[in-house]
């Protein structure tokens, strides 16, 4: 009797432990992981691809909202590029004192968007109007692109007409971007067309996955409409990364990045970010690859994060 209840409690101590244990490991992981965010090194050199990170991703670290500054930081960091969504918008001494940063850092800049209206049919229809606002507007980023060097500049075709057959939608949009290749190929200027996710982020948008990209731009055939492949987007909409990616590479200018679920850095979701750049890097891929993405910590401890994460998965 004695030996049993002394049996039972030894089991109660040992599950006592245990549940200890299991409550603190959580708290214990997470203190070793901060420990180790706050003791990455302020630089290790050069990453082996383009990253991006939009300009002011570290302005928590940085603490200034000022471009220059925040450009400097991502250079100093081992960043070799960055992209700016909103730089078509910017005031052109703005634009100016960009280009000379990144000029005198060797640094590049990714596609900054040049139009992405996503509440209106556009590129889907023939309407000679809307090609008319159109070609103004790709007139206008041929010479944003003069004033900031910038070689890509993105495009969303907008949304598809439910009145119209999606073959004849198809068709529309290769034409359209052919009237924008000839005011683009005379620049140098490369437009990268977008495919987004319709499940969760952009309902009703006529491009979604990498295959209709391919084809549009197979159709067009300029050396000046190309894809920017979303990772976050793509691996919700069709998966199949690297295959995919092989499968249109010679057709694909840039890449956005993004994990999922949650679209925020590399190793907080799913996606082998790891495998993806080695085989870029394997690949000779010289493009940028923006971090269009979210932070899953807030304020200096989520910029160590992304800058640790993008350490981690450049070590392959």
């Amino acid at each position: 009797m004695n030996q049993n209840k002394n049996s039972r409690r030894g089991f109660i101590q040992k599950a006592a432990v245990a549940m200890a244990a299991t409550i603190a490991a959580p708290a214990i992981l997470k203190a070793q992981d901060q420990n180790t965010i706050q003791n990455v090194p302020a630089t290790e050199g050069p990453f082996r691809l383009k990253y991006a990170p939009s300009i002011r991703m570290f302005k928590s670290t940085v603490g200034s909202d000022d471009l220059i500054d925040n450009i400097r930081f991502c250079y100093d960091q081992g960043f070799r590029a960055v992209f700016d969504n909103g730089l078509m918008d910017r005031p052109v001494e703005d634009q100016a004192k960009i280009a000379a940063e990144l000029a005198r850092l060797g640094m590049e800049m990714g596609p900054f968007v040049l139009y992405a209206d996503f509440t209106v049919t556009s590129f889907v229809t023939n309407d000679p109007d809307k090609r008319a606002m159109l070609l103004d507007k790709m007139r206008q980023g041929v010479e944003v692109a003069k004033r900031t060097q910038a070689k890509w500049a993105l495009v969303v075709p907008g949304r598809y007409d439910e009145s119209l057959h999606w073959d004849y939608q198809t068709a529309n949009v290769v034409d359209n971007l052919r009237y924008y290749a000839e005011i683009f190929e005379p620049a140098g200027l490369t437009m990268v067309l977008e495919p987004l996710n319709t499940l969760h982020d952009h309902p009703g948008l006529f491009l979604n996955e990498m295959p209709q990209a391919y084809q549009i731009c197979r159709a067009v055939n300029s050396p000046s409409i190309k894809i920017v492949d979303d990772i976050y987007h793509q691996q919700i909409t069709e998966g199949n990364l690297i295959p995919n990616i092989d499968a249109c590479y010679n057709e694909i200018g840039a890449f956005h990045l993004g994990d999922n679920p949650g679209r925020n850095e590399p190793t907080s979701g799913e996606i082998n970010f790891k495998n993806i750049f080695k085989y870029l890097f394997e690949k000779g891929y010289q493009g940028t690859l923006c971090m269009e993405h979210g932070k899953s910590l807030s304020g200096k401890e989520g910029d160590a994060r992304v800058i640790a994460a993008y350490r981690e998965m450049d070590a392959f």
